[in-house]
């Protein structure tokens, strides 16, 4: 058995199961809007832009480098 014939039939079995719902898509588009709003909160407040403050605009090489050895 190849292997391109499993993951044809593993494929398959999916696309197969997802054409068979009725209420999938309107389900994997709330999920995929809630992953946006997600991802898009944590960027804002969980990951600031720390480089972009602490270094100026062609300064992050060697600000990083900096660190690097001071570290």
């Amino acid at each position: 058995m190849s292997d391109s014939n499993i993951i044809y039939k593993v494929y398959r079995f999916y696309r197969e199961g997802f054409r068979s719902m009725t209420i999938g898509r309107t389900l994997w588009t709330v999920i995929i809007v809630k992953l946006i709003v997600i991802f898009a909160i944590l960027k804002l407040f969980f990951f600031p832009d720390v480089l972009g403050k602490k270094a100026g605009e062609g300064d992050k090489a060697s600000y990083v480098a900096g660190e690097l050895i001071r570290r």
